[in-house]
């Protein structure tokens, strides 16, 4: 079998970074969300529109190299760490690869995430590969900790080799409602971050309505961020289709209006290959194909990837495996 797919380099090659804007208040309060609008809407995504055979083994191939492996626990180690970026640096067992003829194609995921004790171990195994290393910061999961020490663990991770940094907002600025607020901390952080790229985690389950987490989308945005990015993972609700279709327009408002193209991230309970084709859909038609690239477009995921390389073996072979074929850590 031979699949035509993208070769997962990032194509970053006349993508002009975002140089953050002065907050505009009125902007801000123009925005509102018609929640039963987005809900109709992402209703029909997966329900009409589907990818199938081949086509499918593609799009589940470019949906690796859109993944940022990731492990978040409280009982990580390194030894754990060094098992993900051996993944990493091998997503698929070899007799899938050749199955499907992908040898010559260079399919590795957009990053891998770690809490900040963790990032030299991941930049030390990956390296020689490209694949960059994301940190969380800023107190993740909550934020909730004084500016100076959410600014000093953003420096400490750049320093020790982070090219991303996935920061976390403090949501109650959002339900109270002050914009200058959280344009000021996301400004300051995206300063702190230098040459790396901020991811901003709105915590979208906690926010309470579509139009705040509309309006949180473009405060951050204004503020300079890279990246906005649904949730930890660590909500009661994390990423689902409605939230990121708020999300995804206004990035395409933001577009409109700046020229600049800002990176979308769902994170938080993406697990199985239909969850990923569904957000590849939703991407592809309210952004356009543009927008499937590992600079605009990641997977927060855990699990996601062995899920990924069972539909792979049973395109193949047309049985599933047991899991523990495709161990992760």
């Amino acid at each position: 079998m031979s699949l035509k797919v993208v070769d997962s380099t990032q194509h970053t090659v006349g993508h002009k970074r975002n140089p953050g804007f002065p907050l505009d208040l009125d902007w801000v309060g123009r925005v509102r969300m018609n929640r039963s609008a987005l809900e109709r809407r992402a209703g029909s995504i997966g329900a009409r529109r589907t990818v199938k055979k081949d086509y499918q083994l593609a799009w589940l191939l470019k949906a690796i190299t859109l993944m940022d492996l990731t492990t978040l626990n409280s009982d990580d180690t390194d030894g754990r760490v060094e098992r993900l970026c051996a993944k990493a640096r091998n997503p698929l067992r070899r007799d899938i690869i050749e199955g499907l003829g992908i040898e010559g194609l260079r399919i590795l995921p957009g990053a891998v995430c770690v809490y900040h004790p963790f990032v030299k171990t991941s930049v030390a195994a990956l390296a020689g590969t490209g694949i960059p290393v994301a940190a969380v910061s800023t107190a993740f999961p909550h934020g909730l900790a004084p500016l100076e020490t959410k600014l000093r663990e953003i420096e400490l991770s750049v320093a020790d080799g982070a090219k991303e940094i996935d920061i976390v907002i403090e949501r109650g600025m959002v339900l109270r409602g002050d914009w200058q607020a959280l344009y000021d901390q996301v400004k300051a952080f995206r300063k702190a971050c230098g040459d790396a790229h901020i991811k901003t985690i709105l915590g979208t389950g906690e926010l309470a309505t579509q139009t705040n987490i509309a309006k949180a989308s473009l405060v951050c945005m204004l503020a300079g961020a890279d990246f906005i990015k649904t949730s930890t993972g660590k909500e009661k609700v994390n990423a689902n289709l409605v939230t990121s279709l708020t999300m995804i327009r206004m990035i395409r408002w933001f577009a409109e209006e700046t020229g600049i193209e800002i990176g979308y991230k769902p994170a938080g309970g993406i697990a199985h290959s239909k969850d990923a084709l569904n957000y590849m859909a939703l991407m592809k038609e309210e952004l356009g194909t543009h927008w499937l690239q590992p600079h605009l477009f990641r997977f927060g995921a855990s699990s996601l990837l062995t899920d990924i390389e069972r539909q792979l073996e049973h395109g193949l072979t047309g049985h599933y495996s047991a899991d523990y074929r495709q161990p992760m850590v």
